[in-house]
């Protein structure tokens, strides 16, 4: 296991039931399951090559059928930490931003972790599909909707990167869809899906040569083989 890495367990895997209601509703919390936490470099996004301390949180409702943390999906899989547990963990490293990822981490309130890790000194960043409404204060929010779910109005206010995974064609069409409501200084990605990358990227190459406002992020975490 890498340095700086740790592996949080979970609980036997349970499904969870969410109502088209309560799927845009984030659920109060005072502890949130944590599937991981570990100190690395951000490999994608607007933010790549900077150190960061990754808060994976249990969770999510999206259902992507290519996402490469499906053991995310199940809140009730991942043992439930501390806001306290939390950030005290963070403090003992350097780097002073902190990524909240997921699943999906919207589903929960994220008001009082937000706020302990700035008190602490850190920038707060999430990435989200922005299905649910926004809890928190952050310094960058990434929003990388997905088609299995349309977002919640919220985000686009909000985000302050546009971040849209290729895996055919048609996601080009899908990203442009959301430009024009979003700021206009919001940055704006396009990014190969993993397994699709030979065949996507070259595609992505070209449209951003013929759209120069969009930007390419690959996941460069996964050439320099750390999480």
């Amino acid at each position: 296991m890498p340095s700086g890495y740790v592996q949080l367990s979970g609980k036997p895997y349970l499904c969870l039931m969410r109502t088209e209601q309560q799927q845009q509703q984030p659920t109060a919390t005072t502890t949130l399951p944590v599937m991981e936490a570990f100190y690395t470099i951000q490999g994608e996004g607007a933010h790549a090559g900077k150190a960061a301390y990754f808060i994976r949180l249990g969770g999510c409702d999206v259902g992507c059928h290519w996402c490469d943390v499906k053991e995310s999906w199940d809140a009730n899989a991942h043992p439930p930490f501390t806001i306290d547990q939390l950030v005290t963990e963070a403090l003992t490293y350097p780097g002073r931003m902190a990524v909240i990822t997921g699943g999906e981490p919207l589903m929960h309130d994220l008001t009082v972790l937000t706020d302990a890790l700035q008190l602490a000194g850190f920038q707060t960043n999430i990435e989200t599909s922005g299905v649910y409404i926004v809890t928190g204060s952050w310094d960058w929010i990434c929003f990388s909707p997905k088609k299995f779910k349309q977002p919640n109005g919220d985000i686009y206010a909000k985000a302050d990167e546009l971040k849209v995974i290729i895996y055919n064609q048609s996601d080009f069409a899908f990203a442009e869809s959301f430009v024009v409501n979003l700021r206009p200084d919001c940055r704006l990605l396009l990014q190969p899906e993993w397994s699709k990358s030979d065949e996507m990227l070259p595609r992505i190459v070209d449209y951003v040569k013929a759209n120069p406002r969009w930007q390419i992020s690959l996941q460069t975490h996964k050439f320099m083989q750390i999480p």
